[in-house]
């Protein structure tokens, strides 16, 4: 399976995105547009080691039929991101980040300073 067919899979089965799409789909069809939009928000509770702090970290996951369009933490969108399978790898403000879809799970370090791991809720 490609990586974007995987993190689609992935992205599909966390959250119903195509309840409302219907609707949308025919008034693409009409207008020539054919790609439906989605969005995923996951919740994550991070526990951030070795200060044994837990944080929430909210992460919107915004994408179409054929690709992840943008990736938001917090509110702010992420400069880059990167796509293996159905984990999300990207960094912000020298923390790296690695979001699994699939298993709803977060890790990132400071670059070794610190380090994170939680589990996400599907939010919505």
């Amino acid at each position: 399976m490609k990586p974007i067919a995987a993190l689609t899979v992935a992205l599909l089965t966390c959250w119903p995105v195509w309840s409302g799409a219907a609707p949308a789909a025919e008034a693409g069809k009409a207008s020539g547009t054919t790609s439906a939009r989605g969005a995923l928000t996951l919740v994550c509770e991070a526990v951030y080691l070795p200060a044994r702090s837990t944080w929430t970290r909210t992460v919107t996951v915004s994408y179409d039929q054929q690709r992840v369009r943008s990736v938001a933490i917090d509110g702010q969108a992420v400069y880059t991101f990167a796509i293996r399978d159905t984990v999300i790898l990207t960094s912000q403000d020298n923390e790296r980040i690695q979001i699994d879809t699939a298993a709803q799970t977060w890790a990132s370090d400071f670059r070794g300073l610190a380090t994170a791991q939680g589990r996400c809720e599907r939010q919505g």
